[in-house]
């Protein structure tokens, strides 16, 4: 376990890294696939805006856990998540301006994938996976193993209404580089969630669906 949590953590330098080059090539890439800068309404604009979101949740989520627990494996995964994701949102954001596009959408959310008419959980909770207003007060109350589990049980939630987005994107977004972003965002999620449900288990817990 703690060979693969450490695994996991070792990308995060990679991730970083890369981030000016992406958004070097976005920039170059003008829009993606010669269409010129992709519309306001469309998956690439639609993705960068519901991910940063989404992302922004995951930050919060793994630095509330980080301060209510010793553990190293949960707290070395939280951090590797909340870099991660924070770079990835930073990435997505500087593209909406790149594109000179709104970083909010009076549409619903996600209803570039078609899903603008799904109904939402309610008290914070935009899009699937993302916990409510409740449950991210409930983690911040709790304590070592309890949290630990909370923190994990909602997390693997999160990832996968994020891979569910980012194969969206993947679909239907034009710009190359966001696409790819998109893809290693599913295959990185995926990896931690087996991580995350081994770890469950090792606490005697495991998802909640």
């Amino acid at each position: 376990m703690r060979k693969h949590i450490g695994w996991i953590a070792g990308t995060t330098a990679a991730v970083l890294v890369a981030a000016g080059a992406i958004t070097y090539a976005v920039a170059e890439d003008g829009g993606g696939s010669g269409q010129g800068v992709p519309s306001a309404d469309g998956a690439d604009a639609g993705f960068a805006r519901d991910m940063a979101v989404h992302h922004q949740q995951a930050v919060e989520m793994s630095y509330i856990v980080r301060d209510r627990t010793t553990d190293t494996d949960v707290r070395r995964l939280a951090y590797d998540i909340a870099q991660t994701q924070a770079n990835q949102r930073g990435m997505l954001l500087g593209w909406l301006d790149l594109w000179d596009l709104p970083k909010v959408s009076a549409k619903p959310p996600m209803s570039w994938m078609g899903m603008g008419d799904m109904p939402e959980r309610g008290d914070g909770s935009l899009m699937p996976g993302m916990a409510t207003g409740t449950e991210l007060k409930k983690l911040g109350t709790l304590n070592g193993r309890q949290a630990e589990i909370f923190y994990l049980q909602l997390m693997t939630d999160h990832h996968k209404g994020g891979i569910h987005m980012a194969e969206g994107c993947v679909a239907k977004c034009t710009v190359e580089v966001e696409k790819n972003l998109a893809q290693g965002m599913v295959d990185a999620q995926q990896s931690e969630l087996a991580t995350m449900k081994q770890m469950l288990k090792e606490r005697g817990a495991k998802p909640r669906d």
